[in-house]
């Protein structure tokens, strides 16, 4: 005669977690609060060095440096729509020869970023 193994299933209870203290909560809070003082400080420290770069002052010769990177972008985002509206005014193909033209009398937009190393 054979023997059966039938295998069990023993559940253990789960161990009860720690509640949630009100100080853990106010911690929390606490610390996004200073998170966003401390994003302003920054943003408010960058932007004098930004406006002091731009006015031509220079930086004291050390360890770091810091430089603003100009740069400019033509950027015609309907760009799809003016090809098929130009193809079915002016003829097909000549759809990128009218963005090209809308692109190039497009004024760029200017971005400058601040880098310190």
């Amino acid at each position: 005669m054979a023997t059966q193994i039938v295998p069990q299933v023993v559940s253990f209870p789960a161990p009860q977690a720690a509640p949630i203290t009100q100080f853990e909560l106010a911690a929390v809070l606490s610390l996004r609060n200073r998170a966003r003082q401390l994003e302003a400080q920054i943003g408010d420290a960058e932007k004098s060095v930004r406006t002091r770069l731009e006015a031509g002052v220079s930086v004291e010769v050390g360890e770091h440096t810091a430089s603003l990177k100009e740069s400019f972008r033509r950027n015609v985002g309907w760009r799809d729509v003016a090809e098929r509206l130009a193809e079915r005014l002016y003829g097909e193909g000549r759809g990128e020869a009218y963005c090209g033209n809308v692109l190039g009398n497009t004024a760029p937009t200017r971005t400058v970023s601040l880098t310190i190393l």
